[in-house]
């Protein structure tokens, strides 16, 4: 009895029991055709498309997994595409048969950011889960970067009118009434600091003139340059007529400057 209800537990039986469900009373156990329009029966179209979705779904899960190599996750995009276009051919032949219209009344599909993904049922290939980050995939969803248009000279001088210019800021009276008060501001602040200038100025001349000497000369005469020119150029003279000269050329010397009013005072 253990036996037979441990038998009844296990994984295989579970998974058996499922797949004897899937296929539903009165239905027999069978490949699902080919093509959509072999089958004549509604209620089999029904479950053929029923098993299309939930492979669809399961295949959609595995796809979301960015681990996978891009192999995989390009084959599972294929293999995901060409369950839609298999689940759009039943629903084509249920209409057909006089059943409900899934591809009008389907619910919408959203994508991870909320947008709605158009033509689930209709023709297009489609990218699913981690293939939208493919090398090349990638770029065809994101939108182009609209060019902000350059304004025609046409477009600049449209603008343009005497507001542009000031000529009527001082209508309304308020900019008049503004620049009034600041140049009132600015006329006190220049006064003042002249006021504090000419303070300091008069107690730095006051200081200095009570501090100079009176015996002080202010005045010296200075030699300009061509004396004291004349003056080296003498200095030099005697110095060699005292070098080379003897003491009776030295006063023949003096004796002729003296004549010429050249001597020494």
């Amino acid at each position: 009895m253990a036996r037979n209800q441990e038998k009844a537990n296990s994984m295989l039986n579970k998974w058996l029991a499922s797949k004897s469900d899937d296929v539903g009373p009165g239905l027999k156990r069978r490949k699902r055709p080919y093509m959509a329009s072999e089958c004549k029966n509604l209620n089999e179209c029904d479950r053929w498309r029923s098993q299309v979705l939930k492979e669809i779904g399961q295949k959609v899960m595995e796809i979301q997994n960015a681990g996978l190599p891009e192999e995989r996750v390009r084959d599972l995009n294929d293999e995901i595409n060409k369950l839609i276009r298999v689940k759009y051919a039943w629903e084509k032949q249920i209409a057909s048969l006089g059943g409900p219209n899934y591809s009008k009344s389907a619910p919408k599909v959203y994508d991870n950011k909320g947008n709605e993904v158009k033509g689930m049922s209709g023709p297009g290939y489609k990218y699913f889960g981690v293939a939208k980050n493919l090398p090349g995939v990638k770029e065809l969803f994101q939108k182009p970067v609209q060019k902000k248009a350059r304004r025609t000279r046409k477009e600049m001088f449209s603008s343009i009118n005497a507001d542009y210019f000031g000529y009527r800021d001082e209508d309304d009276g308020v900019l008049l009434e503004v620049e009034r008060e600041s140049e009132v501001a600015v006329r006190e602040e220049a006064i003042r600091e002249w006021e504090s200038g000419q303070s300091e100025l008069a107690s730095t001349q006051t200081k200095g003139d009570d501090a100079q000497d009176p015996g002080y000369v202010a005045f010296v005469p200075l030699p300009d340059e061509k004396e004291i020119e004349k003056q080296i150029i003498d200095k030099k003279k005697a110095d060699l007529l005292a070098k080379y000269a003897t003491p009776a050329l030295q006063s023949e010397q003096a004796e002729a400057e003296a004549l010429l009013g050249k001597g020494k005072s």
